[in-house]
């Protein structure tokens, strides 16, 4: 069995996602700057995820703080903080893990700084427990969406390897399966890092639920054929008003899914939600390093003076989204007001 991401012995263990699946590598962080550096190097990926080590990082950045001054303690998590914020601007888990972190440590319950840290590798537990209990919960509210005999269409991924456990879009999925329906997925393989035949294709395997993998350019055409029976993926941060952003290419999937009327369902927890950003025109684009597109696995296949454009992610609108799959229950159109609901 494999997990995602944990504590062990003072260190945050993390699956290396880049070497899947031909070889499973577990790496050791002790320090802020390598889980930084592990989320921006695509160790970890994945909104839900990446929270969860953004928790953990920010102890190890408080665990290496040297004093016994409460405020000067608090002065250094900051700054702190905001390294950490500027790992991966898109998914919004990252900023509101950090968030959860520096709220802590600036309670006015702690009367000493050991105290504090103790506190924050706990609520660093607590975040990640949390998420996998959110995804099994998430599943559940979404597999009633699907019937059983339904041709799934996925993107990137969205499961167990994305989150602490069981995942949000494969979340869905695997309870499904679990309540007894067949489900077929077909993933489509996610240029340029090639999350779906990497990652999920993996993870379905793994769990014997039938999976095929198609090139992203495929999906069309087999939409056209009456091959697909519903869309479900993942989110890195949803608008107050439905827009989602999500790995490059959900967009286009949306478009075509409307064309082909086949429900296109978005899978993610209420801490993806971002109330602070009205729509999707705020939600800022992570831009990757554009060797990414012009290669694959590492090795160079485009022309070497060839330019390319690596945008992570792109916003698929709220109106191209038939619901939103939460912990709190299924939200529908208009999400502005379905969304707020939730959490009032």
């Amino acid at each position: 069995m494999w997990r995602t991401i944990y504590w062990e012995d003072g260190a945050c263990v993390m699956i290396d996602q880049r070497k899947l699946p031909r070889q499973v590598k577990y790496n050791r962080y002790r320090s802020l700057p390598r889980v930084i550096e592990a989320i921006r190097n695509m160790v970890i990926r994945g909104a839900p995820a990446i929270g969860c080590a953004a928790a953990y990082g920010m102890y190890l950045g408080a665990r290496s703080i040297r004093t016994s001054d409460l405020d000067a303690f608090r002065r250094r998590f900051d700054e702190k903080c905001g390294q950490m914020n500027a790992a991966r601007p898109t998914a919004v888990n990252l900023a509101w893990a950090v968030d959860r972190m520096r709220a802590l440590a600036h309670d006015d319950q702690w009367t000493s700084v050991a105290d504090l840290k103790d506190a924050l590798l706990n609520e660093a537990h607590t975040i990640t427990a949390e998420d996998e209990a959110i995804c099994r919960q998430l599943g559940k509210n979404g597999a009633a969406l699907l019937r059983d005999g339904s041709r799934v269409l996925t993107h990137c991924n969205a499961g167990a390897l994305a989150t602490a456990g069981y995942g949000t879009a494969l979340g869905v999925i695997r309870a499904a399966v679990e309540a007894g329906k067949r489900i077929e997925v077909l993933a489509d393989e996610t240029r340029p890092f090639l999350q779906g035949l990497r990652l999920t294709a993996w993870e379905l395997m793994a769990d014997s639920i039938p999976v095929t993998v198609i090139t992203d350019s495929m999906a069309g055409a087999l939409m056209a054929r009456e091959r697909i029976d519903a869309v479900v993926v993942g989110a890195d941060r949803i608008a107050a008003n439905g827009d989602v952003a999500n790995k490059i290419g959900t967009y286009s999937v949306a478009v075509l899914a409307r064309y082909h009327k086949i429900p296109l369902y978005v899978a993610a927890p209420m801490s993806t939600v971002d109330f602070r950003t009205p729509t999707g025109q705020g939600i800022p684009i992570e831009q990757r390093d554009p060797s990414e597109v012009l290669g694959c696995g590492g090795r160079r296949l485009g022309p070497d003076e060839a330019r390319a454009l690596n945008p992570a992610f792109d916003v698929t609108p709220h109106r191209l989204v038939a619901a939103i799959i939460t912990e709190q229950g299924v939200a529908r159109p208009p999400y502005k007001k379905s969304l707020a609901a939730m959490i009032d």
